[in-house]
């Protein structure tokens, strides 16, 4: 059995993919099984090696990987282009782990007391819809590189460039079923990732309301898992912050990727004696923003990912108080065009992860009204904070429940530090140094000399 899958720039069939069933996924989990014990077994170097060499054919293969995702995702050419060589760097940053995977010896009494980092094993990894490769690696180079084996799971809607990886590391030498991509449904093989005891571990990114099923599975079965879940960022602009900067760079915070992105700054928190100057300087910068197709370099922003959630983004517009919209393309495609609205903090649009292009604008007093709506959501993924002022920079970035935030900036995501959500946003982290350690567990070995 197969299913379509849709080219969300023109609404036509792009390409058949297989629709897995349990006898697969418990097959690919074997094949992993048998592939994981000889990869963990390798000296570090040679797993080392093995990733540079994943990367290296990675960055051989970045345009085409660029194009299928830019013709399955709908993204702007320019950030595909990013999201290829990002999957790449994430390799090659990993490929340093084997050699610094390391435990510690610990002064006992009676003897020497060692502690081993050991893989799970099996790592089953869920990815979503809106950033199909650079997520998928996030969780598949560190994995690797702590000595487990990977079934990857991409979405319906945009499995392509996972289904290349998978091909692309055989290409590059991994061994044979030790990352394997298998295409089909959540309730089929994602939750088969959750009940399988031949899987010990599970990385699911998605929606809240689905990672708590998948938590709440994995519990059942003693499972670790990480999820990386929804958002509702706020974009906190201070009344002494660069004002012209801060509306410049407001729409491609919550506009970049059509706003299909978890940290999306879908809130901008405006002082209340700024707000009216920011509104001005913010309208010609989503008027200026380029939405249109996405193979074209000027392209700014592309289509959503379907017809269906193109609905549901706009039923948030139903009763809003859109202040201004930018444009978008007629015709074919899931067009939305970025959108403006300014709201109340009990207003369902400024509480509820849209998920697309459209942005709330509320005001505030001070410091102490601007964390309180900014904390004032179940979700607690990214953010920015606009302001002069350092003191108040780090006031407010350690009163601000998220995982995490940037001072007059919006970039979210380096592979070499931390990312991940508190609250609803998720449980553990993805990232940065420690990464190919949440991929393992402690073993303690005490060794007697008397």
């Amino acid at each position: 059995m197969t299913f379509t899958v849709i080219d969300p720039t023109t609404a036509l069939p792009l390409a058949e993919v297989p629709r897995a069933t349990l006898d697969e996924v418990d097959a690919a989990v074997a094949s992993a099984t048998r592939a994981q014990a000889g990869w963990a077994s390798l000296a570090p170097v040679a797993r080392a090696d093995a990733l540079r060499a994943f990367a290296r054919v990675v960055e051989q293969h970045a345009e085409e990987l660029a194009q299928l995702e830019v013709r399955n995702s709908g993204h702007p050419i320019g950030s595909a282009r990013w999201e290829a060589g990002h999957v790449a760097q994430v390799l090659n940053y990993y490929a340093g782990a084997p050699e610094r995977l390391m435990g510690h010896q610990i002064p006992v009494a009676g003897g020497i007391d060692m502690t081993f980092h050991e893989p799970y094993g099996v790592v089953g990894v869920i990815v979503p819809w809106n950033f199909p490769m650079t997520i998928a690696s996030w969780a598949f180079a560190p994995a690797l590189a702590a000595g487990n084996a990977v079934v990857l799971k991409p979405a319906e809607l945009t499995p392509l460039t996972a289904l290349r990886l998978g091909e692309l590391a055989r290409e590059a030498g991994l061994p044979d079923g030790l990352f394997q991509v298998i295409t089909g449904s959540g309730s089929v093989v994602g939750q088969r990732f959750v009940t399988h005891p031949g899987v010990g571990k599970v990385v699911f990114t998605g929606s809240t309301e689905v990672g708590t099923e998948v938590a709440a599975g994995c519990a059942r079965m003693l499972k670790p898992v990480t999820l990386e879940l929804g958002g509702k960022s706020a974009n906190i602009v201070f009344g002494d912050a660069d004002l012209e900067r801060a509306a410049a760079s407001a729409p491609g915070a919550v506009f970049d990727n059509a706003g299909q992105d978890c940290c999306a700054r879908s809130r901008i928190l405006v002082q209340r004696g700024v707000y009216d100057r920011f509104l001005e300087l913010l309208e010609p910068a989503v008027a200026a923003w380029r939405v249109g197709d996405p193979s074209h370099e000027s392209t700014q922003m592309g289509p959503l990912i379907s017809a269906a959630h193109r609905d549901t983004v706009a039923s948030f517009l139903d009763g809003a108080d859109v202040a201004f919209r930018g444009s978008a393309p007629d015709g074919d495609g899931f067009w939305f065009a970025p959108t403006v609205v300014l709201a109340d903090p009990g207003d369902r649009i400024a509480r509820e992860e849209i998920f697309g292009p459209v942005v709330a604008v509320l005001p505030f007093d001070d410091e102490a009204d601007a964390i309180r709506l900014a904390n004032d959501t179940i979700y607690g993924l990214a953010g920015s904070i606009w302001t002069e002022n350092l003191g108040r920079a780090a006031r407010v970035s350690r009163g601000v429940k998220s995982g995490v935030l940037s001072v007059n900036s919006h970039s979210s995501v380096r592979y070499a530090t931390p990312f991940g959500g508190m609250k609803a946003s998720g449980l553990g982290r993805e990232l940065g140094p420690d990464a190919a350690e949440h991929f393992t567990e402690t073993k303690n070995v005490f060794f007697a000399t008397e």
